[in-house]
């Protein structure tokens, strides 16, 4: 069924476009984003979908569930952590699922992996170092920028990025500044991501914009169109440590502004929720939720990755119940 395009400019140019025209233009010039705005009601009719349609089962369901395991960023950012437990974090990204459950649904030679882990900058060198030793290449990302609150100096931010990515970071998790989204500063927003981007030189650029502190969906899709114009690979929801992080309406938003960008600029930008997805039911529901609004193109790790620390547990438990009949004792899950 076709989805009604819920993002209304004014003057614009042809239905169903956002900004029509402004690519043509400067990219400083950002008079445009002021004029942009959100159908809230609409959106919010779309989250109620979302959240009513039954998932997969049975093989199906782990099938889904060992795709999710791919677009995990598995992740550790707690104020106790130490270089062995980032070392038991990276093991368990190099082998998520326990291998006679693999063996069990033929997908042990698969090579199932997560799709990085996530550290914050001082742990970055460990997290390196751990799966270096495991003989493995998964991705590591490191949160930046003044992570969670984005509240230090531009320089030190900046130095941040360049340091982590110096330590062997290859993903860049920067937070912006949220008082430029609350103040309408949509140019010194732009300029500021356009420096975290050339810090970050060849390393990925994830921009979480901590959409539940910034006051509105309207809010929610201007700060997602300026980051991708500043050159991000991903846009993110969440830190994880607000008090509202990944919610479907602001996802439904952020989803759409990929959509109306690819549809400008031919440019394919990435998406991560992050912040209170624990489920399995939760992984599934998110990839119904990418597969439907932009398609099985952003069904790989390059285009869509999920921020979660709990949730492969909660997966391979699902996953052993699927294979063993029963749900698993803590013991038998010892890694999780």
């Amino acid at each position: 069924m076709a989805q009604k395009n819920f993002f209304l400019r004014r003057n614009r140019r042809r239905s169903g476009a956002v900004g029509s025209g402004v690519w043509n233009q400067h990219p400083a010039d950002l008079s445009w984003i002021s004029k942009v705005q959100v159908n809230h009601p609409a959106v919010l009719r779309r989250a109620q979908q979302v959240q009513a349609r039954r998932t997969v089962k049975k093989e199906w369901q782990a099938a889904w569930l060992l795709k999710a395991v791919t677009f995990i960023d598995l992740t550790t950012l707690s104020g106790d952590d130490t270089s062995s437990n980032v070392q038991r974090l990276c093991y368990k990204a190099k082998y998520p699922i326990r291998e006679d459950l693999l063996k069990a649904l033929n997908m042990h030679d698969k090579d199932i992996t997560t799709a990085a882990v996530c550290v914050y900058p001082a742990r970055v060198c460990d997290a390196v170092r751990a799966l270096k030793a495991a003989g493995c290449n998964i991705p590591v990302a490191s949160v930046a920028t003044g992570f969670p609150a984005g509240q230090t100096h531009l320089k030190t931010r900046l130095e941040e990025i360049r340091l982590a990515v110096e330590d062997g970071a290859s993903e860049i998790d920067v937070v912006i500044n949220r008082s430029l989204v609350l103040t309408g500063q949509w140019e010194a927003l732009y300029d500021e991501i356009r420096q975290f981007r050339k810090a970050c030189g060849e390393a990925h650029l994830k921009t979480i914009l901590a959409t539940g502190e910034l006051g509105s969906l309207t809010n929610v899709y201007k700060a997602s169109m300026i980051a991708m114009m500043a050159g991000s690979d991903f846009i993110k929801t969440s830190t994880g440590k607000e008090t509202v992080n990944a919610t479907f309406p602001v996802a439904i938003v952020m989803l759409r502004a990929i959509r109306d960008f690819f549809w400008k600029t031919g440019n394919k930008i990435g998406f991560k929720p992050a912040g209170g997805i624990r489920s399995a039911k939760d992984a599934l529901a998110w990839l119904s939720l990418i597969k439907e609004e932009l398609g099985d193109e952003w069904l790989k790790p390059e285009l869509f990755r999920i921020g979660a620390s709990t949730l492969l547990s909660d997966i391979e438990r699902q996953i052993y119940h699927h294979v063993t009949g029963r749900y698993a004792a803590y013991h038998d899950l010892p890694m999780s």
